[in-house]
C-alpha cells in the first residue's frame, strides 16, 4: 500500500530473494547514537555486526548504518517492525541490502524459507506423535513385511488343513437328518400343522394344474414364416 492515502495501490512481485539478514538503515540522526540503534535492532534478534556506512550519499545530518542479522526471521520482524519507526525525531528507512549476500548466505536461506513453507503446509508433521500412536508407528516398524500375494506361507497351509479336518469330524459326529413325510404331523400345535395342511393342498393344486396344461395339444399350428396374419 502507498504512504499516501490518495495514491493508487501499487502491485509489485515479492519473492524470498528480497529478504535478506542484510539491513540497511536510513534517516538515522547524526547524533552518535550508535549503540542505542544497536540495541533497538538487538531486541529483535541476534545481530553480528553493525557500523555506519561514511561512504554511502545520504541526507544532510543523517547517517546510514549496516546490519547483519544471524537469521533471516529475525531481520524480516525487524523490517517489518522498525521500518517507519520515529527514532529521536526522525522515521527510519529499513530496507534489504541482498547484494551483501554470499553464495553460502542465498542457499540457507532458500533452505530455511523451504523449511518453513512444508511446515505450514504440513503442520502435524512438526509435532511428535502422541503416546497412542508412538506405539502404532513402532509397531508397524518393527512387523515384518507381508509375504507377496502368489506366496502362501506353510504354515497357513498346515492350519487350513487342520481346520478342515476339525470340520469333518464333527459333522461325521452329529446326528443322521430325518426325512419327514408329506402328511406326518410334526408340529405340536394343531393350528400350526393345519395350515401345514393347507398349504400342501395348494401347491399340490398347482402342480396338477400345471400337468394338465402340459398335457394339452396346441390350438394354433406353429407358423411357417413371419408373415403377419390378420
Amino acid at each position: 500500500m502507498p504512504r499516501n492515502k490518495d495514491e493508487l495501490p501499487a502491485v509489485r512481485v515479492y519473492t524470498v530473494c528480497d529478504e535478506s539478514r542484510y539491513l540497511i538503515v536510513r534517516n538515522v540522526p547524526a547524533l552518535g547514537c550508535g549503540v542505542e540503534l544497536l540495541k533497538l535492532f538487538g531486541s529483535y534478534g541476534e545481530i553480528e555486526e553493525c557500523k555506519p556506512m561514511d561512504e554511502e550519499d545520504c541526507e544532510p545530518f543523517t547517517d546510514v548504518y549496516w546490519i547483519k542479522f544471524v537469521q533471516v526471521s529475525n531481520a524480516r520482524f525487524a523490517k517489518r517492525k522498525l521500518d517507519e519507526f520515529v527514532f529521536y525525531g526522525n522515521k527510519l528507512q529499513v530496507s534489504y541490502a541482498t547484494y551483501f549476500e554470499s553464495l553460502s548466505d542465498t542457499k540457507e536461506k532458500l533452505k530455511g524459507r523451504r523449511k518453513e513453507v512444508l511446515a505450514r503446509l504440513n503442520p502435524g508433521r512438526t509435532k511428535g506423535p502422541t503416546p497412542h500412536n508412538a506405539g502404532v508407528v513402532s509397531e508397524s516398524f518393527v512387523s515384518p513385511a507381508p509375504p507377496p500375494s502368489n506366496c502362501i506361507p506353510h504354515q497357513m497351509i498346515s492350519k487350513q488343513r487342520e481346520y478342515a479336518e476339525s470340520e469333518q469330524s464333527s459333522h461325521m459326529n452329529d446326528p443322521p437328518l430325518l426325512m419327514v413325510l408329506s402328511n406326518q404331523e410334526y408340529f405340536s400345535s394343531t393350528s400350526m400343522n393345519e395350515t401345514v395342511q393347507l398349504v400342501r393342498e395348494k401347491l399340490d393344486k398347482i402342480q396338477s394344474s400345471t400337468k394338465h396344461l402340459d398335457a394339452q395339444p396346441a390350438f394354433k399350428e406353429p407358423r411357417v414364416d413371419n408373415r403377419r396374419r390378420i
